[in-house]
């Protein structure tokens, strides 16, 4: 089995929506479809591939806003995620996506997610880690075997998810990337919501937030 993948950057604010798919069955996944469906269905139409769920990470527009349009528009596939505490986040994506004149409808997901569950991905199983503190409800896809983890907003490539909303907890973000990511080996590879990949072992040693040498 090997899979593949598509970044499709979505909304003005360039999240990095991804198809992930297995190359000899054709079936696969959209991570994060926050809008800019079209470009989605062009993409999954150009790789032609068959999508059988929606994997959501956390409830914020720019990862969710498009997500119940792109869902009709593939014959009512699943959404599955985030974790239940970023139901106020879904529940409000109309009003979310109105402060930057753009248009999202809310999602109520098939599947709520928590600590411990498992996504499939393109036939592959990948355990869900609950990671909150950018939002309450946030989870991170990963397969340590594999070495690739899908994180969405918990950390970047010298950065880490901003925490300055009224729900956010910095503390408790710093703790789930020390005690759940890192711990799963320097290996990793991840893609995350904006920006290039980078790898558990790149953050560890010098990401300036949540690093090794970080204050």
């Amino acid at each position: 089995m090997s899979l593949a993948a598509a970044i499709i950057p979505v909304t003005p604010f360039q999240q990095n929506c991804a198809l992930i798919w297995d190359q000899e069955t054709k079936r696969g996944v959209v991570i994060d479809p926050g809008g800019d469906v079209a470009q989605i269905e062009a993409a999954i139409a150009e790789a032609g591939i068959a999508i059988d769920r929606i994997l959501l990470t956390h409830g914020h527009m720019d990862h969710a806003g498009g997500a119940a349009e792109l869902a009709e528009a593939l014959g009512n596939v699943p959404i599955e995620g985030p974790q239940l505490a970023d139901a106020f986040l879904l529940e409000g994506l109309v009003a979310q996506g109105a402060k930057y004149g753009l248009e999202c409808r809310p999602v109520t997901p098939n599947r709520w997610l928590e600590e411990g569950d498992q996504v499939d991905i393109a036939g592959i199983a990948f355990d869900v880690l609950h990671c909150p503190g950018h939002t309450p409800g946030h989870v991170v896809f990963v397969n340590a075997a594999m070495g690739i983890a899908f994180v969405g907003d918990v950390l970047f490539q010298g950065s880490i998810g901003r925490t300055d909303f009224p729900y956010g907890d910095t503390a408790a973000l710093l703790n789930a990337i020390r005690t759940k990511l890192f711990p799963l080996g320097d290996h990793i590879q991840f893609l995350c919501g904006h920006g290039p990949a980078s790898s558990f072992g790149a953050e560890r040693q010098g990401n300036p937030f949540v690093g090794d040498n970080a204050s």
